[in-house]
C-alpha cells in the first residue's frame, strides 16, 4: 500500500504520499498505469460536471490544463527540457547539459505549443458516447509508456531523481503494470484497448531509442517526453478510429450495466 501511495504522491498533487517512510520507488514505479487511471477519472469526473455549460473546444482546453495541474507540470517540463536537448544540442555532452539548464529555449516553446494543440483538439473531437472511457484510460497508457521505457533503456546519470527507480527493480513490477494497462484498454475501450497500448508501448520505445542514440540512456526529463507524446499519440489514434467506425472504441462494460 505505501508503494502505491509513494507514486500517486511522486505523479500527481494528491496528498497521500506516506511520510517518514524511505523513498522506495522501485516498487512505486509497477502503480504508474493505476495512477494514471486514478488522474483519468478525476479528468473524467470533470468532463461530466463541466460538459453542460462549456464548448467542446474549450472544455478540452480545461481539462487538458487540469492534468497538468494535477501532475504539477511534471511530464510537461520534462518534454519541454527534452525538446531544447534532444533538437538544439550538437553533443551527449552539451545535450545533457541542457537537460539541466532551468531555462527554456525555441525547441521548447515551439514544441510545447504544437503538443498542447493536439492534445486538446484531439480532445475536444472524442464523441460523447465513448468520451468518459477514453479519458479515464489515456493518461494510463502513457504512464505504461514510462514504465516500460525504464526496463528498456539504461539511466545515462549516476545522480538524479530516475536513479531511485533503478535500484530494486523487479519483473513483477513491469509485469503488474503490464496487466493494469492491458486491463484497462480492453475494459474500457473494448478490443482497440490493445492497439492503443501497443501504440503507447511504441513512442516508448521509439523514443527511447532516439534518446539513448544521443545521450547513451535516457533520464528523468525524457520519461516526461514519453509520457507526454504517448497521450498525444493515443488521443489523435482514437479521434482517427472514431472518425471511421463511431463504435470501433465500445467499452464491454456498457454492455454489463
Amino acid at each position: 500500500m505505501n508503494s502505491l501511495r509513494l507514486a500517486i504522491g511522486f505523479m500527481s498533487i494528491l496528498p497521500v504520499a506516506p511520510r517518514d517512510t524511505p523513498m522506495q520507488l522501485a516498487s512505486a514505479r509497477a502503480y504508474f498505469p493505476l495512477v494514471g487511471l486514478i488522474l483519468g477519472g478525476i479528468l473524467a469526473v470533470l468532463d461530466l460536471v463541466l460538459r453542460p455549460v462549456l464548448p467542446a473546444l474549450l472544455l478540452s482546453t480545461v481539462l487538458v490544463t487540469a492534468l497538468i495541474v494535477l501532475t504539477r507540470a511534471l511530464h510537461m517540463d520534462g518534454f519541454m527540457d527534452s525538446c531544447d536537448a534532444l533538437l538544439g544540442g550538437f553533443t551527449r555532452e552539451r545535450r545533457l547539459e541542457i537537460l539541466k539548464d532551468p531555462h527554456v529555449g525555441a525547441f521548447a516553446v515551439i514544441g510545447v505549443v504544437a503538443l498542447l494543440l493536439i492534445q486538446v483538439t484531439a480532445l475536444a473531437d472524442i464523441p460523447d458516447h465513448t468520451r468518459a472511457f477514453v479519458l479515464v484510460l489515456f493518461p494510463c497508457l502513457a504512464r505504461w509508456g514510462i514504465l516500460l521505457s525504464m526496463d528498456l533503456f539504461p539511466y545515462v546519470r549516476h545522480q538524479g531523481l530516475g536513479t531511485a527507480f533503478q535500484s530494486g527493480r523487479r519483473a513483477w513490477q513491469l509485469a503488474l503494470g503490464f496487466v493494469t494497462a492491458l486491463a484497462a484498454g480492453v475494459l474500457l475501450v473494448g478490443v482497440m484497448g490493445i492497439v492503443l497500448m501497443a501504440l503507447a508501448s511504441a513512442v516508448a520505445w521509439g523514443l527511447g531509442w532516439w534518446a539513448s542514440s544521443l545521450l547513451g540512456g535516457v533520464t528523468g526529463d525524457i520519461y516526461g517526453a514519453i509520457n507526454e507524446v504517448s497521450e498525444a499519440a493515443v488521443l489523435v489514434l482514437a479521434v482517427v478510429v472514431l472518425s471511421r467506425s463511431p463504435l470501433a472504441l465500445q467499452s464491454p462494460l456498457v454492455g454489463l450495466v
